[in-house]
């Protein structure tokens, strides 16, 4: 009888930890993004404020939800978004990560105004680490937060249920055009992804 009763509380606990499709589903209702101590941070780094669109819902885009920028600046509603667009997936325990930023930091450095990206510090519930990876990797491309895993249920983002970094790429007309795992190690892998999913030759 012991047994059925930590059976059933192990299986009670195990399915108020998961969402409907099996992955982790954190729902922090009190992670601050953006505080006196995370603005400093995110001033220090240089990082760019977020940029919210102008556009409006497009079938086959990103979802209407509505993130906040991590340390501070203006909410974006992602579905507003237009490209060319490279959202990197990113958080902070996260190690291809931290091997992976500074070659997007280089694209961004180099491509910019050509080419957008936004990371989504995404799933993660230490936005003070996160941008204490931003300092140490220099990256300044800007990025909203997702503290809560709120796009985890969402196809546009499928491909970081299978785990971090991750990729997705939005075109000109907000219409998610490709996904992809990521761990670049170049600027030269990242205009291949964008040749690749844009058509557009750096």
């Amino acid at each position: 009888m012991r047994r059925l009763l930590i059976a059933a509380l192990l299986a009670a606990a195990l399915t108020a930890c998961t969402s409907g499709d099996g992955g982790i589903d954190v729902r922090p209702p009190d992670v601050e993004v953006d505080t006196p101590a995370l603005r400093e941070a995110k001033a220090r780094i240089g990082m760019e404020d977020c940029v919210p669109g102008d556009g409006e819902p497009v079938e086959g885009g990103l979802p209407e939800v509505t993130l906040p920028c991590l340390g501070g600046g203006p909410d974006v509603d992602l579905s507003s978004l237009r490209g060319p667009l490279v959202i990197n997936l990113w958080q902070a325990n996260c190690e291809p990560c931290r091997e992976e930023m500074p070659a997007l930091e280089a694209f961004h450095q180099q491509y910019a105004d050509q080419v957008s990206i936004l990371g989504i510090d995404f799933n993660d519930v230490h936005p003070g680490r996160a941008l204490v990876l931003a300092e140490e990797t220099k990256a300044t491309y800007p990025s909203v937060a997702d503290p809560g895993g709120d796009l985890l249920a969402e196809d546009t983002f499928a491909v970081a249920r299978r785990g971090l970094p991750a990729f997705v790429f939005v075109d000109e007309d907000g219409t998610v055009v490709g996904q992809a795992s990521g761990g670049v190690d170049s600027v030269d892998e990242v205009t291949d992804l964008v040749a690749e999913h844009f058509g557009i030759t750096l």
